[in-house]
């Protein structure tokens, strides 16, 4: 299929071809404002695309679209915003001196992703900045970069969510350029990287979209308004916004894998569903570029449709995200049963999430007060992602308080076990690996003020239902960005260290252990044995593991019945190593007997054996 790029496409030689989708206009112009002042008439095609070709143009050049003669607006596909939301667009060079010809991602199944904001990460907030850190992740046993949205936002900072130019990198970060040198870095240290993308709404300030009257639709409603326009009239148009947008990021820019955001507030219809689409574009861009691209969703929906084959009535997604787990975990950890977390709270849940990814599997949801989900017992587990933390999970919480602003040391290790030792996809959210103690709070800087005080107020009604503990930190402030800001020094000092060294034995146990690397969920049992204590025990072969983890604060009494085989302690959340008090657990357990084990509060220990063929 043929696609137009939409934006400014430089061809070198001084000329760029530019083109616009606004099948409502009446006439469309480039207006050229920087280095010198233009006005370049566009023609239209039948697809209701408008174009034109100038040349005596070099990378750099300023322009708008004017809208019938009127009206100028920065380009719905614009590459560059140097001058912010309301400026005009930058003339962009595509090419660049990648080093990463013969780069090919990991096997999505040994995928161990790390999510990170690009703002708050270091103390620059850039994507250039990122890059000597990615050694650290590298040695930690990370091996994929999950990057928060990074489309052109309002002012220099915002969560990403409110971004209204999909194509363009914002520029307080580097812009497009300051991303693909991170991207070649993450390649060459063997990490691949993940674009967080939105489909399903623009942020509100800086959208002038809504002008050309075609990209969104009333038909329905979305937490931001009129939904993205995927099914009604003039939809063509706004789906090959969309698809030339995830292939921009994925062949332009070189990513790996798209994240695609909250796909229950994509609404369509139509027989030929957008992910669909988007699964079959991103499958074709892969072939064409020579390594594997990837889709995973976040959904609300606990439907394994989104990754089921097509030929059996699935969209073809790689992978999605389950929330249930992350829920199931934070309540038997935190006591907490407000909100979505009314529906969670028992460690039951947490062992059924271990069997099957969803635990509302066409279930009665009390918060809800409906039925919800379905059986996913067909899709393999490595195509559900799991965490015990993420960007929206700390910071849609009124203080953004992390788990280690929650819970006492012993649990964050037991949080970072249950999460590591599962047979999902683990997701890490940027400084849990060392226990990071400032929030990750909302932050935006619109220049608005209407919007400002609307966004206060939203914020406020929002935690008086769900997280009603302490006044919000000003989203608008500068100190509230400053405030989240990771602290890169402690990885190396005291507990901060020993919770790191821990992480980083829980992925190499998982990489290396073939009861771990196999991401089965029919390898694996998950059984309450006390009223805080779960055995986990996974298999694989003539390899094995058994797990028990103490979910309480007080000491724990279990007998276990490990099996036959020669069990040995691979794994021990007291041992003073990982900043425990020391343990009094065997090194050995003897073969096919019966033990009593004594666990230490949020105690996890771990033996493995292998059976002889």
């Amino acid at each position: 299929m043929n696609r137009t790029q939409l934006g400014a496409v430089y061809r070198g030689d001084h000329r760029c071809a530019f083109s616009l989708w606004a099948p409502l206009l009446k006439q469309a112009e480039v207006h050229l404002v920087a280095p010198e002042d233009r006005l370049i008439p566009m023609t239209r095609d039948a697809q209701g695309y408008w174009h034109a070709t100038v040349t005596g143009i070099e990378p750099g050049a300023l322009y708008f679209y004017r809208w019938d003669g009127e009206t100028d607006r920065p380009d719905p596909a614009s590459r560059s915003q140097p001058q912010g939301v309301h400026g005009p667009s930058r003339v962009v060079d595509p090419a660049f001196s990648w080093t990463d010809a013969g780069w090919q991602p990991p096997p999505l199944l040994q995928w161990v992703m790390y999510e990170l904001h690009v703002g708050t990460f270091t103390a620059e907030g850039t994507f250039d900045a990122i890059i000597p850190r990615l050694s650290e992740l590298r040695e930690l046993g990370v091996n994929a970069l999950e990057l928060l949205p990074v489309a052109q936002c309002p002012g220099d900072r915002n969560w990403g969510y409110d971004g209204v130019y999909p194509y363009a990198a914002q520029d307080s970060y580097g812009g497009v350029e300051g991303l693909k040198r991170l991207v070649d870095a993450c390649h060459r240290e063997g990490l691949a990287v993940i674009m967080d993308v939105v489909y399903n709404h623009l942020g509100p300030e800086g959208n002038y979209l809504w002008g050309l009257g075609t990209y969104f639709t009333n038909q329905y409603r979305t937490p931001w308004g009129d939904a993205v326009n995927y099914d009604g009239p003039y939809s063509p148009g706004v789906r090959e916004y969309v698809v030339g947008n995830a292939l921009y990021w994925l062949e332009t820019c070189h990513c790996d894998a798209l994240r695609l955001d909250a796909v229950h507030a994509i609404y369509d219809f139509g027989a030929r569903h957008i992910l669909a689409e988007l699964a079959e574009a991103t499958a074709d861009c892969g072939r064409r570029v020579g390594r594997p691209c990837f889709l995973i969703a976040e959904s609300d929906l606990n439907d394994p449709r989104l990754v089921r084959r097509s030929a059996v009535g699935g969209y073809g997604l790689d992978a999605q995200w389950s929330d249930d787990f992350h829920h199931a975990l934070h309540t038997v950890l935190s006591g907490e049963r407000h909100g979505y977390y009314e529906d969670f709270g028992t460690l039951e849940q947490l062992a059924q999430a271990y069997r099957r990814p969803f635990v509302y599997a066409w279930d009665y949801s009390p918060h809800r007060q409906r039925f919800h989900g379905t059986d996913s017992g067909d899709c393999p587990a490595w195509r559900f992602v799991v965490c015990s933390q993420n960007h929206d999970q700390v910071g849609n919480r009124a203080l953004g308080e992390r788990l280690s602003g929650l819970l006492p040391f012993p649990a964050l290790k037991l949080a970072a076990a249950a999460v590591l030792l599962s047979p999902y996809l683990p997701l890490l959210f940027m400084g849990e690996e060392y226990g990071e103690p400032r929030p990750f709070l909302y932050f935006i800087s619109h220049s608005d003020p209407a919007l400002i005080e609307g966004v206060r107020e939203g914020r406020k009604k929002e935690f008086a239902a769900f997280h009603s503990q302490g006044q919000a930190p000003d989203p608008q402030s500068e100190q509230t960005f400053q405030d989240s800001k990771l602290q890169w020094d402690l990885r190396k000092t005291d507990r901060h260290a020993q919770l790191r060294a821990f992480y980083r034995e829980l992925l190499r146990l998982r990489r290396e252990l073939p009861a771990l690397a196999r991401l089965d969920s029919a390898s694996l049992a998950a059984t309450v044995i006390a009223p805080t204590v779960l055995e986990l025990r996974r298999w694989c072969d003539q390899s094995r593991i058994a797990i028990w983890m103490n979910f309480a604060p007080d000491p724990a009494t279990v007998t276990v019945e490990p099996g036959t085989g020669s069990w040995h302690k691979v794994l021990d959340t007291s041992d003073p190593t990982w900043g425990g008090d020391g343990s009094s657990l065997p090194q050995h357990l003897a073969d096919g007997a019966s033990h009593t084990l004594s666990l230490a509060p949020y105690a996890v220990v771990a033996y493995t054996a292998d059976v002889l063929a």
